[in-house]
């Protein structure tokens, strides 16, 4: 099992304290998750895209440029791209740039984004928001692949007469994922294209989010792709780690179950109203450090996914986040990583022409 740390730049007062930092310092907080997650030997730093909400992630490439420039080995990653709302040529310019300033170290992750005030936000009607995605994706893919690109135009992508985008990828192609949260549609997405998806496990019941895996490997066989690069990755709900489950359960508690109480909006409710409900049934990562390996291994039972996603609890104190972060790396990851290998970015993955450039550059 591969791990990333995900930082959707959530902008919250600690609903406890009433403290908030200013915009500046939680920009500075998330580079250096960054860095403590590569210097810990974590895979992946991933940073989210949100267009309105409680997030000051509305330029997730500004922010994974200058993690490019301050790592050297970590992968980077996007959760999610919001390729829906976005102009696939600027999306095509500006993580091909990231893939060039990271040496080939890029991911991304698409999906339609589930903030519903996005749409009407960039002129669009979200009746459209799967034919978006759809339509907008496949131009993204032949930009990365094909030069001098002549692209029809539809009811939702442009004309395009002789385009060839620049910087080019690093050494081919990024790989994509597919997020996928509430529907079959991304998932469905993935397989028709031979991409691996990403499971958002992150506020429903783990069986919602099998449902999604299990029609993705169903459709990935149908369309007939090699089942080795039918990769998976899931994500969770917030990590906290204490050394009893009463610790982590009477400092993480109020802090859960204000937040919740706070988010009832669409597309970001769970039916996992307090913290004990949250930690016996729902994905929420929080208690011992064996709890949260037990539970990370209850997910991969349902999902058999490569990749695990954590988020740290963005509104306790920055030190506690790294502290929580450390104890991941230290106590919980190594188990993990021998419990369940994965030919996830080694020269064994179907993308290990971009592994073995990575490797040597």
């Amino acid at each position: 099992m591969r791990f990333q740390l995900l930082d959707i730049v959530p902008y919250r007062a600690d609903p406890i304290t009433g403290h908030q930092v200013s915009p500046a310092e939680r920009f500075a907080e998330t580079l250096q998750q960054a860095i403590r997650a590569e210097e810990l030997g974590l895979d992946a730093v991933a940073i989210g895209e949100r267009h309105a909400g409680h997030f000051i992630s509305s330029s997730p490439t500004v922010l994974l440029g200058a993690i490019a420039a301050r790592t050297r080995s970590i992968r980077l990653n996007s959760g999610v791209t919001v390729l829906s709302v976005l102009d696939p040529v600027r999306v095509a310019e500006d993580y091909a740039t990231i893939d060039q300033l990271s040496g080939g170290r890029l991911d991304i992750t698409i999906g339609k984004g589930n903030e519903v005030a996005q749409f009407p936000l960039f002129g669009l009607d979200i009746d459209d928001q799967w034919e978006l995605l759809a339509e907008k994706y496949e131009l993204l893919r032949t930009l990365w692949r094909e030069e001098d690109v002549t692209w029809p135009g539809t009811e939702f992508t442009r004309t395009l007469t002789g385009v060839t985008t620049l910087p080019r990828p690093f050494a081919g192609a990024p790989r994509v994922w597919h997020g996928s949260a509430t529907t079959l549609f991304s998932a469905g997405l993935a397989a028709k294209f031979g991409d691996p998806l990403f499971s958002a496990n992150a506020i429903q019941p783990l069986e919602n989010y099998g449902v999604l895996v299990d029609h993705y490997r169903s459709e990935y066989a149908r369309h007939g792709h090699d089942p080795a690069g039918a990769f998976v990755a899931a994500g969770s709900g917030a990590l906290f780690i204490a050394d009893t489950t009463q610790e982590a359960i009477a400092q993480y508690g109020p802090v859960y179950n204000a937040i919740v109480a706070a988010t009832n909006v669409p597309g970001n409710n769970t039916p996992f109203r307090d913290i004990e409900h949250a930690v016996a049934e729902g994905p929420a990562l929080v208690g011992t450090p064996q709890q949260v390996i037990d539970k990370i291994a209850r997910f991969h039972g349902r999902l058999g996914h490569d990749l695990q996603s954590i988020s740290l609890p963005t509104t306790v104190p920055f030190a506690q986040q790294l502290e929580i972060l450390e104890r991941f790396a230290v106590e919980v990851a190594p188990v993990l990583r021998r419990e369940f290998p994965t030919a996830l970015w080694t020269q064994a993955d179907p993308l290990g022409q971009r592994e073995r450039e990575l490797t040597t550059a």
